[in-house]
């Protein structure tokens, strides 16, 4: 049974946000200390290592479910599918539904349920659930979404991942610069004429690892004491996904019987671009490799880190040609690869 992706979408939020809007921030010290540089060095070395000029934030009446409605709207129109034909959705996220100015996130019922909803499908068989895996999430749907229609247990299933990761930071925190807002979808279902999953793969590390992303307070000690926002320990972060994510994506290539030469391309989570660029060059450094010149499109530039929408939505750009210096064709392989909280690894290889 060939299982692959019949249609996809994406929802970019029309509301830019450039480095140079956060001139005028006051970035603290996780201790609330100030920094000894100003803000013009502060952002100039944040581009330098993320590659992020700007990124996309969701206007205010707009929660994380619309965003991914908006997502799966499209990628149902693309796929052409009868939206009543659909056995699961599976909505990756993190943070639930939140609305701007308040750090609650709203997840009743599910984000899922919310699409379904708005979607206006009638059909009771459609079972609609969320997904909380850092992230990794929106791979780790799919993966779920494959898992039933090989069982038999579903034919079509639609996989989202959405976040408006905006609402959740702490202005006082440099890293409130890297994360932004989207979501992505697309349709599963089992078409040989749709392309195939060849294989996946996925770990959790749950040790010391488990809280190198979490909730914390704000570093300015005036702010409300019982305010959580997403906090991260960057350093950490970018050692455990240098040294785990390429041994992941080599164990998937290598259980899907392909050779590394016939990767055409890598659609990685957009989280910073220097790490990107580390966790490739040690893949194929692996296989006693050099990496090739343009596998791996990059949205970061202009998108940010929209965390579970940012492989789907960095997908869609390219079936879709708005990525022209990256091209697809039938037959083509490629990997999807994410990490994040948990922290969780996962990857696929697709032929397209």
């Amino acid at each position: 049974m060939e299982i692959g992706i019949t249609g996809i979408g994406s929802y970019i939020p029309p509301i830019i946000t450039k480095n140079e809007d956060f001139l005028n921030h006051t970035f603290l010290e996780n201790d609330g200390s100030s920094f000894p540089q100003d803000n013009t060095i502060i952002i100039e070395k944040f581009k330098s290592i993320t590659g992020i000029a700007e990124r996309r934030y969701a206007p205010p009446n707009l929660k994380t479910s619309d965003l991914g409605f908006l997502a799966a709207q499209k990628a149902i129109e693309d796929s052409g599918i009868d939206p009543e034909e659909l056995d699961y959705i599976i909505f990756a996220h993190n943070f639930g539904d939140l609305i701007p100015g308040k750090i609650q996130g709203d997840t009743l019922p599910s984000l899922a349920t919310r699409v379904k909803h708005l979607l206006r499908i009638k059909n009771p068989n459609c079972v609609a659930y969320d997904m909380i895996f850092g992230c990794p999430g929106w791979i780790e749907s799919a993966i779920q979404a494959i898992a039933f229609i090989k069982s038999g247990m579903a034919k079509k299933c639609l996989v989202i991942g959405g976040e408006t990761l905006s609402r959740v930071v702490d202005k006082h925190d440099r890293d409130s610069m890297i994360f932004s807002d989207g979501a992505g979808a697309a349709i599963f279902e089992a078409n040989p004429k749709s392309g195939a999953v060849l294989a996946h793969a996925s770990v959790t590390y749950a040790n010391e690892e488990a809280y190198y992303l979490y909730f914390d307070k704000s570093n300015d000690d005036d702010a409300c004491a019982d305010t959580r926002y997403i906090k991260m320990n960057g350093r950490k972060i970018y050692e455990f996904a240098c040294t785990h994510v390429p041994h992941a994506m080599k164990e998937c290539l290598d259980k899907s019987g392909v050779g590394i030469d016939a990767v055409k391309k890598i659609f990685i989570h957009q989280a910073n671009e220097k790490m990107d660029e580390a966790i490739v060059k040690r893949f194929y450094r692996l296989y006693q490799k050099e990496v090739p010149e343009n596998v791996m499109p990059m949205s970061i530039h202009k998108l940010g880190n929209s965390s579970v929408a940012t492989v789907p939505t960095l997908f869609d750009l390219v079936t879709k040609g708005e990525m022209p210096e990256h091209q697809l064709k039938k037959g083509d392989v490629v990997i999807f690869a994410s990490v994040g909280a948990g922290m969780n690894v996962n990857a696929m290889v697709y032929r397209y």
